[in-house]
């Protein structure tokens, strides 16, 4: 395993070769969001698969397979640009599609322009605590920096205070919390705390990886 991580490769622009194992990595870490509106794991697949836009991540690459990426939203296009409100209704009827849709509006966010917002992180489940997702921040905190933005920021929900603590370590600090106990039932969480690591001056994660 130590000598798979120090081969470790990282890619801005994820190849298209690898699209199906990024809408599967993708779906492990969000596809609860879409479980919601859609109930058929083949059709959050399919929708994913044609629909997120691979230039806007940093894809983590050990021996030609992809084990983590990070995906960011700029003024240009993001990583889950492709699913529109039509890209849904083509996939998944009238009724479902719109419903799809408006679920996952209730997650849409924006940023200021000098906040590059990213648009998920997840590393395959086999090849977590080794320290992968702090280098994929790592790598997108760069891309920010040189890009002439002076902060990364990102969401996290109430209940995954597994991923909160891991953002905290690398630099990430809250600046509010956004509640939604009325969506609770809907959603599966009732809050949602905005972090932003500040990239102005760059320096790599300093902490161990933890579990």
């Amino acid at each position: 395993m130590k000598a798979s991580i120090e081969s470790i490769e990282f890619v801005h622009g994820i190849p298209e070769e690898m699209r199906s194992a990024a809408a599967t990595l993708y779906h492990d870490a969000f596809g609860a969001k879409f479980a919601v509106a859609v109930s058929s794991f083949e059709k959050r697949i399919a929708v994913l698969q044609n629909s997120l836009n691979l230039r806007f991540a940093i894809g983590a690459v050990i021996e030609g397979e992809l084990i983590g990426l990070a995906g960011y939203k700029t003024t240009e296009g993001s990583l889950t640009d492709g699913i529109t409100y039509r890209t849904l209704i083509r996939s998944l009827g009238p009724i479902r599609g719109t419903w799809t849709a408006f679920i996952l509006s209730i997650y849409e966010r924006t940023s200021p322009p000098h906040e590059l917002l990213m648009d998920g992180i997840v590393v395959d489940a086999g090849m977590r605590c080794l320290g992968i997702g702090a280098m994929l921040l790592d790598k997108l905190a760069a891309f920010a920096s040189s890009s002439g933005y002076s902060s990364l920021r990102l969401d996290v929900i109430d209940t995954n205070p597994r991923a909160r603590r891991m953002y905290e370590r690398n630099g990430f600090i809250s600046v509010g919390t956004e509640h939604f106990a009325c969506l609770r039932w809907l959603l599966g969480f009732g809050a949602s705390t905005t972090l932003v690591r500040d990239v102005s001056t760059m320096a790599g994660s300093k902490t161990p990886p933890r579990c």
